[in-house]
């Protein structure tokens, strides 16, 4: 099989957070969303509600690509603003999934399931930034105050390492 040239293909974009988020966070993630789908990228979440569902509904309002890895065996698990739905029956575990799929991260907010899907992040060595996320505790995650500058970040790091 010969090498596929991934130049054409389209940046995709994890946009990781909780499943229990106020209205503050379900602002950002929204905005995230819609500002990843503006720029031609695609949205890739683990389905759910709060971070999930709020970035992937900006994300279909503005005319984009959606995909959902969720935890459930069940597709109707995932939330109503997912294009392509992949059923793991994986759990937590579905995180791995999450960020390998990606070629960039947005974690906005989060609780310990962020947390798990930014080690995987830092340990794939793949952008990340964060909004109001882990990035105070940890310290290796650039710190971004709008949605604006994050997703430019990561875009411009996707673009340097193609």
């Amino acid at each position: 099989m010969s090498d596929t040239n991934h130049s054409t293909r389209k940046p995709v974009i994890a946009v990781i957070g909780a499943a229990s988020c106020d209205e503050d966070i379900t602002e950002l993630a929204f905005e995230t969303g819609r500002l990843i789908a503006r720029s031609g990228a695609v949205l890739i979440n683990g389905g759910g509600k709060g971070v999930m569902e709020a970035s992937a509904k900006g994300a279909k309002e503005a005319g984009g690509t959606t995909i959902g890895i969720i935890p459930s065996s069940d597709a109707g698990w995932a939330n109503p603003y997912m294009d392509i739905v992949i059923v793991t029956g994986l759990g937590q575990a579905r995180n791995a999934l999450i960020v390998l799929s990606a070629d960039g991260v947005i974690a906005v907010g989060g609780a310990y399931g962020t947390l798990s899907e930014v080690a995987f992040t830092l340990k794939e060595r793949k952008p990340i930034a964060g909004l109001h996320s882990w990035n105070k505790i940890l310290g290796e995650i650039p710190s971004f105050d709008n949605a604006q500058e994050a997703v430019d970040f990561v875009l411009n790091k996707i673009e340097q390492n193609k």
